[in-house]
C-alpha cells in the first residue's frame, strides 16, 4: 500500500489535465472505468469525474487538492491501471497480480489534449464505455464500448435523436410510458431508445414497433429476446389501418414514406399522445399537386419545386399539429451535409390558446388556396371534425 501511495502522490503533485482508472482487479467493483478531466469556471479549477458502469455514467466534481486522496480511494484493491496526462508528460501506473507497482513517465506535449477530447466527446447521453448492445451490433461501438472511427457520424446522429427526445422527457417525472414506433424497419434506433428509457432514465416503458415486413418483425422480436428487452415487441401492420385501444404516450415515426407520415401523425392525434417525434421522408404529395400563377417562379424549376414542396409539406404538418393543441417545432435532426432528409417534427400536447390555433389553421388554408394543395393530414382531421 505504501508503494502505491507513493506512486499516486507522484502523479497527484503534477498538473494533471486528464486521468483514466481502468483494468478492474476486483470483478465486484461497481465501475468499469473512472475518468478525471480538469475543468475551469469563473471561480476555480476542479476535476470532473465520470464513473462508468455497464449501463450508466455517474458524475462528480472535486477540488484539485484532493486528487491524490480520490485516486487512492478508487484504485486500492480495485484497479490495476492508471493513465494520466499533464501538459508536458504522460504517466503510466500499473499494478501486477502480485501487487508490485510500476510507474512510468514519458515526456510529451499534451497541452491540447483536453480541448481535443472535449470537441470529440461532447456531453453525449450515450457515452463511450457504456455496454449498449444495439450500438455494438450496429458496428458503432466495439465490444469494449469504444466508438469505431468510421462510424462517428452515425454515433453523433443517434445521440442527436436521443437528445431531442431527452429535452422533452426531462421536463416531467415520468414513471411509465407507452410508445409506438411506426415503420420501425430494422429497429436498431428503437432498441437504442428502449435502452435509453429503461437503463438511463429508469422509466417503465412499453414499446411497440410496427412494420409491413414479416421477416423484419420476426428478426426484431428475436433480437429483443436476446437483449432481454422484456417490454419491447414488434407487430406486423400498416400505419394507415393500425388499431390500438390503450393509451399511447409517445409516437415515433422515422422516414415513413410520403403520406405514411400523415397517417402516423393522425393516429397520434386521435390517441391524444403526449409527445410526437417524426422524421418525414419522400414528401411527394405536394410536388404532384402544386400549381400557382402568381408565384410560378417556385414551380418553374423541377429541383426548386421538389424542395419547396417538401418544406411546405412539413410546414403544413407542423401548423396542423399546432391547430389541434400541440406545441410544435421543426428541428434539424442531422447536418444537411450527411442527408437532405434532416427535418424532425417534435410536438408535445399543450394548452395552446385558441387564437394561435386559429391562426395556424388559417395559414394552412391560405397556403392550400395559393398553391392548389390538398394535404392528406388536413383531410383526415377535417373528416373527424378535429379542425
Amino acid at each position: 500500500m505504501e508503494e502505491l501511495k507513493k506512486a499516486i502522490d507522484e502523479i497527484a503533485k503534477q498538473d494533471i489535465i486528464k486521468l483514466v482508472i481502468s483494468n478492474k482487479a476486483n470483478k465486484d467493483s461497481e465501475y468499469n472505468k473512472i475518468t478525471f478531466v480538469l475543468k475551469e469556471n469563473d471561480v476555480k479549477k476542479y476535476y470532473q469525474i465520470e464513473k462508468y458502469t455497464d449501463k450508466q455514467v455517474f458524475h462528480e466534481n472535486i477540488d484539485t487538492n484532493i486528487l491524490g486522496d480520490k485516486l487512492l480511494e478508487y484504485v486500492s484493491s480495485n484497479y490495476k491501471q492508471v493513465d494520466a496526462w499533464s501538459n508536458i508528460a504522460t504517466y503510466d501506473l500499473k499494478i501486477s497480480k502480485k501487487g508490485k507497482v510500476h510507474l512510468g513517465k514519458k515526456n510529451a506535449d499534451n497541452a491540447t489534449i483536453d480541448n481535443k477530447e472535449h470537441n470529440k466527446e461532447k456531453n453525449y447521453i450515450l457515452k463511450e464505455g457504456m455496454a449498449i448492445e444495439p450500438l455494438i451490433d450496429l458496428g458503432i461501438f466495439t465490444k469494449e464500448g469504444k466508438v469505431v472511427n468510421s462510424k462517428y457520424d452515425k454515433y453523433k446522429q443517434i445521440n442527436r435523436f436521443v437528445e431531442i427526445i431527452d429535452d422533452e422527457i426531462k421536463k416531467n417525472d415520468y414513471k411509465e410510458l407507452t410508445i409506438l414506433d411506426f415503420g420501425c424497419g430494422k429497429s436498431y434506433l428503437t432498441f437504442v431508445l428502449y435502452y435509453y428509457f429503461v437503463e438511463i432514465k429508469k422509466i417503465n416503458v412499453k414499446m411497440i414497433g410496427l412494420d409491413l415486413k414479416e421477416d423484419v418483425i420476426k428478426n426484431c422480436n428475436d433480437i429483443a429476446k436476446r437483449y432481454n428487452y422484456e417490454n419491447l415487441h414488434f407487430e406486423l401492420g400498416d400505419i394507415n389501418g393500425f388499431k390500438y385501444d390503450n393509451k399511447v404516450d409517445m409516437v415515433i415515426t422515422l422516414h415513413a414514406c410520403d403520406t405514411a407520415t400523415d397517417y402516423a401523425l393522425y393516429n397520434a392525434i386521435k390517441w391524444n399522445s403526449k409527445m410526437i417525434f417524426s422524421v418525414p421522408c419522400c414528401q411527394h404529395e405536394f410536388n404532384s399537386q402544386i400549381k400557382t400563377e402568381s408565384l410560378s417562379i417556385l414551380t418553374k424549376y423541377g429541383i426548386v419545386q421538389e424542395r419547396i414542396s417538401s418544406l411546405m409539406t412539413d410546414s403544413v404538418r407542423a401548423n396542423l399539429l399546432e391547430s389541434v393543441g400541440y406545441k410544435t417545432q421543426l428541428l434539424e435532426f442531422i447536418d444537411i451535409s450527411h442527408s437532405p432528409k434532416n427535418i424532425l417534427i417534435r410536438a408535445t400536447l399543450s394548452n395552446i390558446p385558441l387564437d394561435i390555433k386559429e391562426k395556424a389553421l388559417a395559414e394552412v388554408n391560405n397556403l392550400m388556396n395559393q398553391f392548389n394543395l390538398n394535404p392528406t393530414l388536413f383531410n383526415l382531421l377535417k373528416k373527424d371534425n378535429l379542425i
